[in-house]
């Protein structure tokens, strides 16, 4: 087991991570910008080091500083967190060179997986429908000749990378040109690759993502399906787990699937399987191979932590549970809290209760930055139905107080107060309606 570990992240995550470590008895250093020196994720860690200038792009984006620290530090491995370089395999290939550990896969299978026509050619072979539409198309004409062929609607989206970038909904062949301008350029600007393709447009449709962990001695177990489609502008608000539009026969079917599938491709690490489903049939989109945002509405389902298995997998420990020890027993639901502007935390009040739980970097006084993402906190809660999930949800959202800043509270009570999320009838256009 690593002795001490270096948290590539900032925020709620590296808050997280360094307190999975403090469990197992592992020292912890943490990596700041200008802007996070007081930061809460700084103060818990064993030790810490600035890398850089306020923007991410000189600080948490900078693979030479970040492995500099670790190699000063004594640190073993590298947690990346997720967003900024957890996905990045020349990061994961730098970490390699100097003998630090990436927990998270291999370089060869992150660029893999990164290639999203790719690995929908590989789930394909191994089993899972996946979504009609093309290969990678070269020129606007290739795309024109796709998506006639594919059937308007039709998704155009990037090759690379995630967050809902470089992806555009077409109704007609008169859009075609402005979106794939625009869905071409964005790509290329966030992550260096500007290669499209084109899908049918699934509708009405859920996004359900199912949570896997393989292990180097070839085990794989699945801890069951979120379901993700309260989404604006293709970035998540609320999930859950299970989701209330898949039945058991469903649910365990795929699920088998999706473990024949990962073991077949060899995987070994955290991940996440992302579909839609239209009621009836689950389409693989795509796979992350690093820890999602939401993997904590799985940790309080499973009662399975997933910072400390991605940890010890990255040992190279075997996975100490088997597929028949998962067990999805209740209901968890989870809101984002995201600020919608920058300002000071003049008071905090965190709601409390059996399996309420609020993951955040948040202190009473501290400044939320305007650098970085907006999220800060999320809330979860377990209970043993859904119906009382909603009620404990709604209870704690009404509780939670972050006075000084401008936030999305007000907004998720109305989401999960609505009769579309209620009675679990909502798709990916719950927005539209």
């Amino acid at each position: 087991m690593f002795s001490k570990i270096l948290i590539a992240n900032r925020g709620e995550i590296a808050v997280r991570i360094i307190r999975a470590c403090k469990e197992m008895g592992i020292e912890t250093v943490a990596v700041y910008s200008n802007a996070d020196r007081e930061a809460l994720h700084v103060a818990l860690a064993d030790e810490s080091y600035c890398i850089g200038g306020n923007e991410a792009a000189d600080s948490y984006l900078n693979a030479q500083r970040i492995v500099s620290a670790a190699l000063s530090s004594g640190a073993k491995a590298i947690h990346p967190g997720y967003g900024f370089l957890s996905e990045n395999a020349e990061f994961a290939e730098l970490c390699k060179e100097h003998g630090v550990v990436f927990i998270g896969p291999e370089p060869a299978s992150m660029k893999a997986i990164a290639d999203k026509e790719y690995i929908k050619r590989q789930m394909a072979q191994f089993g899972l429908s996946v979504i009609p539409g093309s290969q990678i198309v070269e020129s606007l004409e290739a795309a024109h000749e796709c998506a006639l062929q594919v059937g308007y609607p039709v998704m155009l989206k990037a090759r690379s990378g995630g967050g809902g970038r470089g992806i555009r909904l077409i109704t007609s062949q008169d859009e075609l040109e402005g979106a794939y301008h625009a869905a071409s350029s964005e790509a290329k600007s966030a992550f260096g690759d500007e290669a499209l393709y084109i899908e049918k447009y699934i509708f009405p449709a859920k996004h359900i993502e199912f949570q896997i962990l393989a292990d180097e001695q070839g085990n794989v177990v699945c801890l069951g399906e979120r379901d993700c489609s309260i989404q604006r502008r293709n970035q998540k608000l609320i999930e859950e787990s299970p989701s209330p539009s898949v039945s058991p026969e469903q649910r365990s079917n795929i699920i088998a699937r999706v473990i024949d599938a990962v073991a077949k491709l060899g995987y070994v690490g955290a991940g996440t399987l992302e579909f839609l489903f239209d009621g009836e049939q689950f389409y693989f989109m795509e796979m992350n191979v690093r820890l999602q945002v939401e993997h904590t509405v799985t940790e309080m389902l499973t009662r399975h932590d997933l910072v400390k298995s991605q940890i010890r997998i990255a040992a190279g420990i075997e996975l100490a549970y088997r597929q028949e020890d998962i067990q999805l027993s209740g209901a968890v639901i989870e809101c984002r809290i995201n600020a919608l502007s920058p300002g000071n935390v003049n008071f905090l009040h965190i709601p409390g209760g059996p399996f309420v739980r609020f993951d955040t970097f948040l202190v009473t006084g501290m400044q939320v930055s305007p650098y970085y993402d907006s999220l800060l906190g999320k809330l979860i809660v377990y209970a043993a139905t859904r119906e009382e999930a909603l009620r404990k949800m709604r209870a704690a959202l009404c509780e939670l107080v972050i006075d000084g800043i401008a936030h999305n509270v007000e907004e998720q009570i109305e989401i999960v107060s609505s009769p579309a999320f209620s009675d679990g009838t909502y798709n990916l256009a719950f927005f539209e309606r």
